[in-house]
């Protein structure tokens, strides 16, 4: 027992002192179809050998741990990202219901993957916009079905207590969710039960203000600092955003690979390296809008140039592009960087919005996604409307396969979302967290005080990890062995 919470011990001091970097994965294509492994192995494969990033993309974040199918077994990405030595964000879909399964696969893929596994492991998200959902804006948004925050807190608390006593005890356990929902006073009760404060927004869809793509880079910034301002001391996490490059206007803002490209520079390349940061999204073939980078999941030739030009305030770390997975896997963002990024949503419903991807809704524009469920929280105003998505509409209810989460758990089809599921409801294509797959708002980022495409030149993850990545790793280890 003691050499288990050693190890544990050892993986979260060498997680701690890294910074991750890689995509949003939801459970289904854009069809609406299961993904497998292989289907996650070409995936995570493709995000690694992406031209231009340096093998930069080695991180995966998920929206559920059930796999398409199943009632509560173990999401396939796991042996995956095993095999393809990519760390992960776990997911567990919060709204729906199904939580109990969803820790039941979590438990059962500890068992069946143990170390090889958990070791990959970057930080654990306990639901998806669900508070965004459950908000006055996410319920005219006609999101989908979200939660109070007190049944978020004990659902945290249950999955603290699921892995305690193993090699996953040491994860830090966060929430994602939209700006303004953090924000929100109603639900302080869960900024004060996590670890870090994951954000989602998508400035693309704040289309009651000045939205156009010269606008983006502020606006990201400004929902950045708004989650900051009340994290305290704990770590912002940037785990939606994107551009899309296909797909009608919001407003001001144009869908183009060109738009998408200067997004990326000015705010995507500060991020990188700096800051926790999975965007949204590799590919979403078939979908409109599509916010992919690739047109297709085994397709390493991105739509549009993703080197990241090197800079003074470049990520440091740099190091060897290879520094092991140990490095790879580090990199909190501590609430307390840079003011400034924060993506979507200025105003109100930022991030879900964004998240809406998850909701079909494609032209929505108004409010945001956000769930549709009963007591609103209070907060919110709508001016984000939320992303058409791509993920799919599963319901999240007991039998269908995966349970629900499954289908919260995202992706894909760009219809649905089925209110139960989480999955974002069609209507106002706002969405977010529904399917939890993909969507996402994506978020800002500690850097994103400069605008130059810069800020870091693409290290690696790994080697972005810059050396006290590894230091922390073997110091830790050697204290775990000493034991």
């Amino acid at each position: 027992m003691r050499s288990v919470q050693f190890l544990a011990l050892a993986m979260a001091v060498a997680t701690s002192e890294a910074v991750f970097q890689g995509f949003n994965y939801g459970a289904t294509k854009v069809d609406g179809t299961v993904k497998t492994q292989s289907d996650f192995e070409t995936e995570f494969n493709t995000a690694k050998n992406l031209v231009g990033t340096d093998n930069a993309f080695t991180s995966a974040r998920l929206y559920t741990m059930i796999q398409g199918g199943t009632t509560n077994g173990p999401i396939e990405a796991i042996p995956a990202a095993i095999k393809q030595k990519v760390t992960l964000l776990l997911g567990l879909w919060a709204s729906g219901g199904g939580m109990a399964n969803e820790i039941a696969a979590l438990k059962s893929a500890i068992d069946t993957y143990g170390e090889d596994f958990t070791k990959l492991v970057v930080g654990i998200s306990v639901g998806s916009e669900d508070l965004y959902r459950n908000s006055q804006t996410g319920v005219e948004a006609n999101a989908g079905v979200g939660i109070e925050p007190s049944e978020l807190v004990d659902y945290i608390n249950q999955v603290r207590s699921a892995i305690s006593g193993t090699t996953l005890s040491g994860a830090s356990i966060g929430h994602v969710d939209t700006w303004n929902s953090w924000s929100n006073s109603s639900n302080s009760a869960v900024i004060e039960a996590v670890d870090w404060l994951g954000f989602d927004g998508y400035p693309f869809y704040e289309n009651t203000k000045a939205n156009s793509i010269d606008d983006a880079k502020s606006l990201f910034d400004t929902g950045v600092a708004n989650t900051k301002a009340v994290a305290g001391n704990k770590e912002v996490w940037i785990t939606e955003t994107g551009w899309p490059v296909t797909g009608d206007n919001q407003n001001l803002a144009v869908a183009s690979t060109a738009n998408a490209k200067q997004y990326w520079d000015e705010v995507a390349c500060p991020l990188f390296g700096n800051t926790n940061t999975w965007w949204y999204i590799l590919n979403e073939e078939g979908a409109s809008p599509s916010f992919g980078v690739s047109s297709s999941g085994d397709n390493t030739t991105p739509l549009y140039d993703l080197t990241c030009k090197a800079s003074s305030s470049s990520s440091s770390a740099a190091a060897s592009s290879n520094t092991g997975l140990a490095a790879e896997k580090s990199g909190f963002v501590s609430s307390a960087a840079p003011a400034s990024a924060t993506g979507s949503s200025s105003s109100s419903a930022s991030g879900s919005a964004s998240d809406a991807s998850s909701s079909d809704s494609s032209s929505s524009s108004g409010s945001a996604s956000g769930s549709g469920s009963a007591s609103p929280a209070s907060s919110a105003s709508a001016s984000v409307t939320g992303r058409p998505s791509t993920k799919p509409k599963a319901s999240k209810s007991a039998s269908a396969s995966a349970s629900a989460s499954a289908s919260a758990t995202g992706a894909a089809s760009t219809s649905s979302g089925s209110s139960t599921s989480g999955s974002g409801s069609s209507s106002s294509g706002s969405g977010s967290s529904t399917s939890g797959s993909d969507a996402a708002s994506g978020s800002g980022s500690s850097s994103s005080s400069s605008t130059s495409p810069s800020s870091s030149a693409y290290t690696g993850s790994a080697a972005r990890v810059t050396g006290s990545a590894a230091g922390a790793l073997i110091a830790a280890l050697a204290l775990a062995f000493t034991f």
